[in-house]
């Protein structure tokens, strides 16, 4: 029995030795394979540390086994056999530098500033556009300020050349209308850089006299090569406010050609009562005046040997002459025409427009303005010969005639604008009273009213039938 028990034990122990000799045999159709190829490296101490940390990530392969490692005479030598899945780990030129060194701090770059030499040489056609510029506004700035300055010596020279002729027909000479006293030391107004104005007052026959001085717009180098196209020059404007009173019904105007031309184009009163032209020398003037009168006997007692001795002596200075009892400026535009056609007619004032020209050529500035007298005492005498003019009655009947026949077109032209206003104005009425009606709080009053407004708005629709008065046999 115990021999039994004795060959059993034997003949397991030969099976599982036998076993152990097939498992260590598995990879042995790969032996020359792996001969041929040198699988089997020698690696010292550092491959080692590498082999190890290969094999701590091989559990994670399953079931495979360790590989075998078969120790040789040599401890120092070892021959390994890797799975293919870590072959990288075998090749000794995947770890080459690998050994670890000191990290030396790396220093900081140094910047260099490379030093580029200056080009005084500047190049000047790259700034043609900003010296341009520059150029035009210095230019600009010079002109203006000595245009502002001539301006201000020629009304300054007119100024004080008609002072003293000025004081003599006036109580107050520069009234700028504050109701303070005037200092002996006043000049123009001024308005802007090339207008200037003076306000007289205290005369008899008149409110009073307004001059206008428009130079040439010497500060603005813009105007002055407007000027070179279109050539003006300086003016000086004289407007007299006459009484009512002291001025009959009459229209008159002697101006140039160019600017009668432009009066009957742009004025209210000449385009409408007198825009007939007639050549002057029908009246034994300059042939480049033309008249314009609304009554023929006013031409002829206006135009006398005074007057017309100063319009044969000073043609180039008088630009225009206008007496009219119905000045209203400038004609209305369409525009105006549409908003005010419901009112009545414009309102309208008794004036003396004297228009003169500053032309100083050849001629120093103060000679130039004292040439200019005789066109001031022109102007008063106008106010005096005004005031004491009257017309005839055929003259008196034709010139109320003309006004009226004026103020009957103008109510024709704007009947339908008049009609039209006044129901709109009775509409607003009605409304109004609809309004008050409903804010009571009676409602038999609210009911008459919708009876009443019914009754009536019945009658408006209802067609109109003419009744006819048959006289009896």
């Amino acid at each position: 029995m115990r021999l039994l028990i004795f060959f059993t034990i034997v003949y397991l122990f030969q099976l599982a030795l036998g076993n152990i000799e097939d498992q260590g045999n598995e990879f042995a159709e790969f032996e020359d394979f792996e001969e041929s190829d040198s699988n089997f490296i020698d690696v010292e101490k550092p491959a080692k540390d590498v082999l190890k940390h290969s094999q701590e990530f091989e559990p994670s392969l399953g079931e495979k086994e360790e590989p075998i490692v078969n120790e040789q005479d040599n401890e120092d030598e070892a021959e390994v056999e890797v799975d293919s899945e870590f072959e990288h780990f075998q090749d000794a030129d995947e770890f080459e530098g690998f050994e670890e060194k000191e990290e030396k701090p790396t220093a900081e770059p140094k910047i260099t500033i490379a030093k580029v030499p200056v080009n005084f040489a500047l190049n000047w056609d790259s700034y043609y556009l900003e010296i341009l510029m520059i150029v035009g506004l210095i230019v600009y700035f010079i002109n203006y300020i000595l245009g502002r300055s001539k301006n201000s010596k020629i009304s300054n020279t007119w100024f004080k050349t008609h002072k003293q002729l000025l004081e003599e027909n006036f109580t107050l000479v520069g009234d700028d209308g504050s109701g303070k006293e005037v200092n002996e030391d006043i000049t123009l107004t001024k308005e802007s850089e090339n207008v200037f104005l003076l306000w007289c007052s205290g005369r008899t026959c008149c409110e009073g006299m307004l001059v206008e001085l428009r130079l040439i717009k010497r500060h603005d180098i813009v105007g002055l090569i407007a000027n070179l196209i279109r050539p003006t020059v300086d003016q000086v404007h004289i407007t007299v406010r006459m009484n009512k009173e002291d001025m009959d019904s009459f229209i008159f105007a002697v101006a140039s050609k160019k600017t009668a031309s432009q009066m009957v184009k742009d004025l209210q009163d000449i385009s409408v009562y007198c825009p007939e032209k007639k050549p002057g020398e029908k009246f034994n003037i300059p042939a480049n005046f033309q008249v314009m009168s609304e009554i023929g006997e006013a031409s002829s007692t206006i135009l006398d040997a005074k007057i017309m001795a100063v319009l044969n002596k000073y043609p180039e200075f008088i630009d225009y002459i206008h007496f009219s009892d119905q000045f209203s400026g400038l004609k209305p535009t369409d525009d105006a025409n549409n908003s005010n056609a419901v009112n009545k007619l414009p309102e309208v004032d008794k004036v003396l427009r004297f228009g003169f020209n500053l032309t100083s050529k050849g001629v120093r500035l103060e000679e130039a303005m004292t040439r200019l007298k005789p066109l001031l005492n022109m102007v008063f005498y106008s106010i005096d010969k005004v005031k004491r003019y009257r017309l005839s009655k055929e003259g008196k009947s034709k010139a109320d005639k003309n006004r009226q026949r004026v103020e009957e077109a103008f109510l024709k032209s704007t009947h339908q604008a008049r009609a039209e206003a006044a129901a709109a104005r009775r509409e607003e009425k009605k409304r109004q009273e609809k309004d008050r009606i409903m804010a009571e709080e009676d409602p038999e009053k609210q009911r008459r009213w919708e009876i009443k407004e019914e009754k009536r708005q019945a009658k408006k629709r209802a067609p109109r039938m003419k009744q006819l008065k048959v006289k009896a046999l």
